[in-house]
């Protein structure tokens, strides 16, 4: 697997960024990646100076409509989890690209409405989809994607928060609060577009199941059909038991072997166990761990594990917009992604009924 090496001929690009909490950490690779802060909003007057100071070439403004006329190549969006798909429909049909962060949707309508904006802009919609990236999910795509262990039969992601319950009380008790008013299913797209992405494959049914007793469980099981006819399980949101690895852990079980990452603390984390078994491989056992190599982007600077999937995205993000090369998460797979966790709270709301999926690819 090769580094990220930062592109010398790439023209100034200048984007604006709204949402000033993940916001800056997608500012700050933005601006190593070569792109310019061209504007700096959010509602919040604290983050906004501090964030100035950071980016002091940058306008700063308090609405996002405001960013819509100052001729801008591009926009991050990373305002609240559950208000995305109304400012980038506006942005793309501005001719601004959008890099939008981790729900493209809150309903079926929404959906279509922006892969509608997205057909019809002259600039694209990526989706800022950072768990895609890191170093043990690409791992495992490239042995997925090589036959090394067969077709995919199971695939399991977890996506998990050990907090205490006070903790957990403080972020999802306030209504006002995005946290607080989302279904427990939404906040899926960590486990589910891991799923998607290696497998190349489409939702087409899901069921979910509350782990907890209360009317508003905080962790949730979606189990979910793939188009390939695999089946995906999927844990997210409060468990005890967090991953090392940015809180994300993957399995793939094939119908010749087996790709995960490790469940272990620290560094060992981002490694993957690669199975054959001997009536596939042979008649010999092939089980051995991959250490995934570091990542550069200039130099000798490496990319911190954790912080790999956002530089990721965000050169993906510099190189659609500036080369058109196509989306690295485009607009239907983070859609698709996103009603998983929209039918997984009818499917929670009705007994944990199976619930059909649309068919995104098609529409």
């Amino acid at each position: 697997m090769r580094g990220f090496v930062q592109s010398n001929t790439a023209p100034v690009t200048h984007v604006g960024v709204v949402g000033l909490k993940r916001g800056m950490v997608l500012a700050r690779w933005c601006e190593r990646l070569g792109l310019r802060i061209g504007a700096l909003c959010d509602h919040d007057p604290d983050l906004l100076t501090a964030a100035a100071r950071e980016f002091p070439g940058a306008a700063r403004l308090t609405k996002w409509e405001e960013m819509l006329d100052r001729g801008l190549d591009g926009v991050v969006l990373a305002n609240d989890f559950d208000q995305h798909a109304a400012l980038a429909i506006a942005f793309l049909d501005r001719g601004v690209h959008v890099l939008s962060e981790t729900a493209a949707c809150v309903d079926e309508a929404e959906g279509q409405a922006l892969i509608a904006a997205d057909k019809r802009s002259t600039a694209t919609y990526s989706f800022a989809e950072n768990y895609v990236a890191h170093p043990h999910v690409r791992l495992i795509k490239q042995i997925v994607a090589a036959d090394e262990i067969g077709a995919v039969e199971l695939i399991e992601c977890d996506y998990l928060h050990g907090l205490a319950p006070a903790d957990v009380a403080a972020l999802t008790g306030d209504p006002r609060h995005w946290r607080g008013r989302i279904s427990p299913t939404a906040y899926c797209t960590h486990t589910v577009s891991p799923v998607l992405d290696v497998t190349q494959a489409w939702p087409t049914e899901v069921t979910a199941l509350p782990v907890q007793s209360e009317d508003r469980p905080m962790a949730t099981v979606l189990a979910f059909r793939l188009s390939s006819g695999a089946l995906a399980l999927t844990r997210q949101t409060f468990l005890q038991g967090e991953p090392d690895s940015h809180s994300s852990w993957l399995s793939v079980r094939g119908t010749r072997g087996l790709a995960e990452s490790l469940r272990m603390p620290g560094e060992a984390a981002w490694s993957v166990r690669w199975r054959s078994e001997p009536w596939a491989n042979d008649g010999h056992l092939r089980d051995e761990t991959i250490v995934p190599p570091p990542l550069t982007l200039t130099g000798d600077s490496t990319v911190p594990r954790g912080q790999e999937g956002s530089a990721l995205i965000v050169a993906a993000f510099r190189d659609t917009v500036t080369a058109s090369v196509p989306p690295r998460v485009p607009v239907r797979p983070a859609v698709a992604a996103s009603l998983v966790g929209v039918y997984g709270a009818r499917s929670l709301a009705e007994g944990s009924r199976p619930v059909a999926l649309p068919d995104v690819s098609a529409w």
